[in-house]
């Protein structure tokens, strides 16, 4: 039978996933019950001190502790609450004032207060202030995980204080205590049930979306809820001795700095060493000469100015924003800039298989009859009707959702429901009583399959093919349910099984062949069964080497996981620590790590990743935790944010070679013309201006064309930091032969050299960003026409501040000719220089490279491509 949800409507639909537990319902009937029966042996965490649990073995099951043993726990154990990381904001905020590039603005300060350059130092501060408030902003949303964490636990708990019960804060709550649990409430601490009865939605917690059937002796835990029924609980952990709390500790923990970060680190240490290095010369050539001390410190500060990329991080955020407003449009939210640059070097990709990779709900796949010895094995509609009828109408249960949908609906139409009794956890099945179109009355239930022949009375024979039957579906990852039906006063009839199952989203498998294609490694990670597991991973083509989660935690090493990692197609029957240690063991082999997730159990390895991606309906914990969220279900999303990622990276490693060539090409060049020519080609108040005015149009960049990577795009500091400063060189050329010129031939002297050379130096400044902009030629790929106005705007401003004088010395239309026309020239060979050194770069670049460019990638071994062919 083909699955009847796929032709009805999704009207009742609305069901939650089925990651990793089975229904009480289920779990006699099929393999999920050595998974829930290993689950509870294991039991709780236990926090109890050896003399306080002897003591509480004594207690009956209706005894709570008194009021001073109470406080005497409280006083051993603490509050049950989460513990957090204090953390001053203001030590936060000063920290974006420590650092490479900090430091070179705040040498620049310093020396415009010594040389008592009062203008030059307030545009100096405001500068570092921007950068220092821009950077702050975008890490101080990270303490929001754990105060999403801390709504996932109960405000108040019911518990039993000598002979009373009372409602007290839950933090109050310690280990030993008698708490009382009913439907709708979150179970305050870790316990095991002493008597009474639930259903358990652990989904917070575990990824399990279907509720968890809890008897006399289970184990519950913080931060779980009840579905239904009431229960006496034994408190045995609290706080962050509880399985929950564990978790938060673990999203406490320190992420990975962000390779952005490493990558502006990594320029404002070449920076700095340039910059000592130059401004050292400067100032034994010019005490030397016997220059005053004045003239040596304004000598000092237009270098250090000149080294400063003062809007490195400002442009390359504005870039970033850009990124993730265009990302917002295609249903991704990017809750931290600098996620677009780990998004567009992401090489491998962990996924929840409920909501990522299936569709988060439940279906009938199938429903058979059997034959009980009379050859008329019942139909499939009649299986279905009857369970419809064994099922609660108004409720909220995902299973009795997913049997409506598959049941038709006028057939449903014409019986009466007159008794329902619901799910009994004892038992394992409910019971309905129905009245059909004739009058005639009769019983039917649904339940576990063993429970359901046990009612039939089923012989051996019937017993071995029903469980032949439901062994079947589970090897190919299904669940199964029993039905049964009586007439008034008669013997129960087996009428046959349900399979059900998750099924995969219909663009999984074709998505996921997208992102191979991009270079992108994916590995399903889940807490389902492994037949589940596989099953799933095979129909979307990821392979069906679904492992064990055994496998993760008996691996000798990080090194170990991670070459398995690297063979599999997935695991199964995970819990938070695995995922975390996954994610942990690839980032020590340097690899860029994505992980999909929605729940609580998500969060710390959503908060371990370079990239978090929160899928959509997850938890406000795992939202906080992620840096990507998206508002659509399903992988496509994140294929489309991988495009437009790399896209956004590209425009930001254009922008890093121009701003590393521009400070070279102003830097040195001011030394070599002080030292050799002994002149001061350029002032302090036009460097800033140069700085102010150029970067302030290449903000547009955010807006200009660029052509994605085909791979995961890494900083590539070889080639960025060589192209850059080999840019900057041959402008350095162009600057001193200019100015050799203007001196000799052209007779140009006095103040007026500065002003050519500050507008030669803001015209090809521009151009060498058209250069830098294109791997090829700068004629291959044209700029937006935002950028040219920018770029035209800025220039004709430069221009008219030279012509009329404005703040430095006037010049003619032959000066301005002249260094217009000079720039143009020279970035012919600019551009010849940046051609054969990318060629010769690409050609060196060794593939092992951990700084794989943005053209082609570190060629990961892909697993999806060899399960290809």
């Amino acid at each position: 039978m083909s699955e009847h949800r796929d032709s009805k409507s999704t009207a009742r639909s609305r069901t939650h996933g089925v990651d990793h537990a089975d229904t009480p319902e289920q779990q006699d009937g099929d393999t999920g019950q050595e998974q829930h029966d290993q689950e509870q042996s294991e039991g709780p965490p236990d926090a109890r001190h050896d003399e306080d649990r002897r003591a509480d073995e004594g207690l009956g099951s209706e005894e709570g502790l008194s009021g001073d043993e109470a406080a005497r726990r409280f006083e051993r154990y603490g509050a049950n609450e989460l513990g957090e990381q204090n953390r001053s904001t203001i030590v936060e905020f000063l920290r974006h004032f420590w650092g490479p590039i900090p430091w070179m603005i705040e040498a620049a300060a310093v020396l415009s207060a010594a040389s008592g350059k009062w203008p030059d130092l307030a545009v100096i501060l405001v500068l570092l202030l921007i950068n220092g408030v821009v950077g702050f902003w975008q890490e101080h949303q990270a303490g929001r995980a754990i105060e999403a964490l801390k709504q996932q636990v109960a405000v108040h708990a019911r518990v039993k204080r000598g002979r009373d019960w009372h409602e007290i804060p839950a933090r109050e709550v310690v280990p030993g205590d008698l708490a009382h649990v009913g439907v709708d409430q979150i179970v305050p601490a870790d316990g095991r049930l002493l008597a009474g009865g639930i259903s358990a939605d652990e989904s917070a917690l575990t990824g399990e979306s279907l509720p968890v059937g809890k008897e006399p002796g289970d184990a519950v835990y913080s931060g779980s809820s009840t579905s239904r029924g009431d229960a006496h609980v034994r408190v045995t952990a609290t706080g962050l001795r509880t399985r929950f709390g564990h978790t938060a500790e673990l999203v406490q923990g320190e992420a990975p700095p962000s390779h952005f970060r490493q990558a502006v680190l990594r320029i404002g240490r070449y920076l700095i060493a340039l910059s000592l290095v130059l401004v050292t010369v400067i100032i034994t050539v010019s005490l030397l000469r016997g220059n005053p001390l004045a003239t040596t410190l304004e000598l000092a500060l237009v270098v250090t100015i000149a080294s400063v990329p003062v809007a490195l991080p400002t442009v390359l955020s504005v870039t970033m924003a850009a990124g993730a407003r265009a990302l917002a449009r295609r249903k991704a939210i990017v809750s931290r800039l600098p996620a677009l640059e780990e998004l567009a070097g992401m090489q491998i990709l962990l996924v929840d298989k409920t909501g990522t990779i299936t569709r988060n709900e439940i279906t009938v796949h199938d429903a058979v009859g059997v034959d009980t010895g009379s050859g008329d094995a019942a139909g499939s509609d009649e299986i279905l009707l009857a369970a419809a009828l064994a099922s609660q109408q108004d409720g909220r249960d995902p299973i009795d959702l997913a049997i409506f949908d598959a049941t038709e609906e006028e057939w449903l139409a014409r019986y009466e429901l007159l008794d329902f009794t619901p799910f009994d956890p004892q038992l394992k099945r409910t019971r309905g009583r129905a009245r059909g179109p004739d009058g005639h009355e009769f019983h039917v239930a649904k339940g576990a399959v063993q429970a359901i022949t046990d009612l039939a009375e089923a012989g051996s024979d019937l017993r071995q093919q029903v469980e032949e039957q439901a062994r079947g579906f589970g090897e190919q990852g299904m669940r199964t349910l029993a039905v049964a039906r009586a007439d008034d006063d008669g013997d129960w009839r087996f009428l046959g099984v349900l399979a059900l199952r998750n099924p995969p989203r219909a663009d999984a498998a074709e998505t996921l062949e997208q992102a191979a294609d991009l270079g992108l490694q994916v590995r399903m990670l889940t807490g389902d069964r492994v037949e589940i597991g596989k099953q799933v991973a095979g129909e979307v083509g990821l392979g069906d080497d679904v492992r064990q989660a055994e496998a993760v935690r008996d691996a000798a090493d990080e090194r170990e996981l991670a070459e398995q990692v690297d063979t599999v197609s997935g695991f199964a029957q995970v819990v938070p620590e695995d995922k975390y240690r996954i994610a942990a063991a690839l980032q020590d082999r340097d690899q860029i790590v994505g992980m999909t997730g929605d729940g609580v159990n998500d969060t710390p390895a959503l908060r371990r990743a370079e990239v978090g991606i929160a899928v959509a309906g997850s938890t406000d914990a795992a939202r906080a935790a992620s840096e990507v969220v998206l508002t659509e279900p399903g992988l496509s999303v994140i294929v489309e944010a991988l495009r437009r990622s790399r896209e956004t990276f590209r425009r930001m490693t254009n922008y890093t070679i121009y701003r590393i060539s521009e400070t070279i090409r102003i830097v040195v060049f001011v030394t070599v013309a002080i030292a050799a020519l002994g002149i001061f080609p350029i002032n302090p108040i036009q460097v800033i201006l140069l700085a102010l005015l150029n970067d302030l149009a290449i903000l547009s960049i955010a807006y200009d064309r660029a052509e994605p990577a085909s791979k995961p795009a890494r900083w590539r500091m070889r080639q960025v930091l060589g192209v850059g400063s080999a840019l900057g060189l041959v402008g350095v050329v162009s600057s001193f032969v200019l100015v050799v010129l203007a001196q000799g031939p052209l007779g140009i002297t006095g103040p007026a050299i500065t002003t050519l050379v500050y507008l030669k130096l803001s015209v090809a400044g521009h151009l060498t960003y058209f250069a830098a902009r294109t791997r090829g030629p700068f004629w291959s790929s044209w700029p937006t026409a935002i950028v040219l106005a920018a770029v035209i705007g800025t220039q004709i401003l430069a221009t008219t501040i030279a012509l009329t004088g404005f703040l430095m010395p006037s010049i003619g239309w032959s000066q301005v000719g002249l260094a217009w026309g000079w720039s143009v020239i020279w970035l012919f060979a600019i551009d010849a220089t940046k051609v054969l050194l990318n060629r010769r770069l690409a050609t060196d670049q060794d593939p092992g490279n951990t700084e794989a460019g943005t053209d082609r990638a570190q060629d990961p071994s892909s697993h999806r491509t060899q399960e290809r062919g």
